[in-house]
C-alpha cells in the first residue's frame, strides 16, 4: 500500500524548478517509495530511476570524463537534447556524485532528484559544490496521521474534529496504542502480525548498525558506540551529561561528542536544546535526547509508557519546526516549545494544577499558545491528545 506522504505537498512546489531535490532521512523511512512516487507524477517519459546500491549502476558513474557518464545514461533511452529527469537513490555511496551532478546540471537540461540515508555525509558532500542550488527535505517515519491513512483512512477526519468526545477518543486511541508500541516505520506499520512487526524492528536496527555505523563511519571503537546507543535509549526524554557518559563508557568526552554528532546526523537520535532568549544559555545547558522511533524505543529499552508517549509527541512535533524544552532554575519545566511560540506539556493523565502551572510559565515567557498533551481522555480545557499533534 502506497500513501501520499505529507512532505510531498512541499516537494511538489519544486518539481519543475531548476534546483536539485535532495530527500534524506534514516534507512527504511520510505525514501525510495517517495522517490518513485514523485517520478510517477512527472509528466514526461524522458526520465530514469537508478538504484545506486546496485554495484552495476554505480559503474555508470565511475568515469573521470563526465561526458562518458552521459553516454552511459543514453543507453537507458534518455534524450539529453530535451529536459530530462534523473532520480538517483542512495547517492552517499558515490564519492564523486556532487561534482558529477554539478557538471551535468551546468551542461545539460537535467532535473535531479536524489535520496540519501545520512545527512552526516550528504551535507558534507554537497556543502560547497551545490551551494544555493538544492533543496533538502528530511523524511521521518510515519506521523500518526500517515499511520492512520494506512490502517483506517475513514477515521482521518476525526483527527480534526472539535471537540474530541470520549467516543471519538476511544476509536482513535485504539490505533494510537499500536502506533506508540510499534512506531512509524512504513514496513512495520504495514505488517499485520505483531511478531512480524518485532522482527522488522530488529532488522531495521541491525541494518542501521551495520550499514551506517559500521560501513559508513570510520569509528574504531564500535563496541563503545554500540553501548552508547543502548545507554541513550534508556535515557530517552532525559537531559544527558556528556561527562558522565564518558566516565561510564571509559572514553573521552570528545569521543562521546563525536559519536552523538554521528548518531544525530544519521537520524537515530535527536538532541534538543533548552529554550532561552540568551544564546549562551542555550549552548551551555544540557540537551534532552529522543529516539527516532517509538517502536525501536519500546522494543530495545525498558523505558516506561510516559517516556514512550513523550517521545512520540516529540516526533510528531519535529517536522513542524524548531523544538526546544524549557526549565526554570526552580526545576519547573515545559516539555516542548515549538517555533518559540507554542508550549506543549505532556502528561499521561493531566490534572488541573498541571494546566495552571503551564499557563503561568507560558505567560512569563510571552508564548502565544499553550496546550496539555494528554494520553488519557480529559475534560480539561487546552487539552490535545497525542494523536492530534
Amino acid at each position: 500500500m502506497i500513501i501520499e506522504r505529507k512532505i510531498y505537498s512541499e516537494i511538489k512546489k519544486y518539481l519543475n524548478s531548476p534546483e536539485i531535490i535532495v530527500i534524506t532521512g534514516m534507512r527504511r523511512v520510505g525514501k525510495t517509495t517517495l522517490l518513485k512516487y514523485i517520478m510517477e507524477r512527472i509528466d514526461s517519459d524522458n526520465k530514469i530511476y537508478i538504484d545506486l546500491e546496485n554495484p552495476a549502476n554505480q559503474r555508470l558513474f565511475d568515469e573521470s570524463d563526465y561526458d562518458r557518464i552521459v553516454s552511459n545514461l543514453k543507453l537507458f533511452n534518455i534524450n539529453f537534447k530535451s529536459k530530462s529527469y534523473i532520480f538517483l537513490d542512495e547517492v552517499q555511496l558515490l564519492n564523486n556524485i556532487p561534482s558529477v551532478i554539478k557538471y551535468l546540471s551546468d551542461n545539460y537540461n537535467i532535473k535531479f532528484f536524489l535520496t540519501g540515508s545520512a545527512s552526516f555525509y550528504l551535507k558534507n558532500l554537497f556543502t560547497e559544490s551545490l551551494a544555493g542550488r538544492k533543496y533538502i527535505f528530511e523524511l521521518y517515519p510515519f506521523s500518526f496521521e500517515e499511520f492512520l491513512m494506512c490502517k483506517a483512512p475513514n477515521l482521518i477526519e476525526l483527527l480534526h474534529t472539535s471537540p474530541i468526545t470520549q467516543s471519538i477518543y476511544e476509536r482513535l486511541d485504539n490505533y494510537y496504542e499500536e502506533y506508540l508500541l510499534y512506531g512509524g516505520f512504513p514496513g512495520v506499520v504495514l505488517k499485520e502480525d505483531f511478531s512480524e512487526k518485532k522482527l522488522m524492528l530488529e532488522d531495521i536496527f541491525s541494518s542501521y548498525f551495520h550499514l551506517e555505523v559500521l560501513r559508513l563511519s570510520d569509528f574504531k571503537k564500535t563496541n563503545v558506540i554500540r553501548e552508547l546507543i543502548f545507554l541513550l535509549m534508556e535515557r530517552a526524554g532525559s537531559k544527558i551529561d556528556i561527562l558522565k557518559i564518558s566516565d561510564v563508557l571509559s572514553v573521552s568526552r570528545e569521543t562521546i561528542t563525536n559519536y552523538l554528532y554521528f548518531l544525530e546526523n544519521t537520524y537515530f537520535i535527536k538532541l534538543i536544546k533548552p529554550y532561552s532568549r540568551n544564546r549562551d544559555v542555550e549552548i551551555r545547558h544540557k540537551p534532552k535526547i529522543y529516539l527516532c522511533d517509538t517502536g525501536l524505543l519500546n522494543h530495545f529499552s525498558k523505558v516506561d509508557n510516559g517516556s514512550i508517549f513523550e517521545n512520540s509527541v516529540f516526533l510528531n512535533l519535529l517536522p513542524k519546526g524548531k523544538v526546544n524544552y524549557y526549565q526554570k532554575k526552580t526545576g519547573i519545566e515545559i516539555d516542548f516549545i515549538l517555533n518559540e511560540s507554542k508550549a506543549f506539556e505532556v502528561k499521561i493523565n493531566p490534572a488541573n494544577q498541571d494546566l495552571k502551572r503551564l499557563e503561568r510559565v507560558s505567560e512569563e515567557l510571552n508564548l502565544s499558545e499553550y496546550f496539555i498533551v494528554s494520553k488519557k481522555f480529559s475534560m480539561l480545557p487546552k487539552v490535545l491528545y497525542g494523536f492530534q499533534i
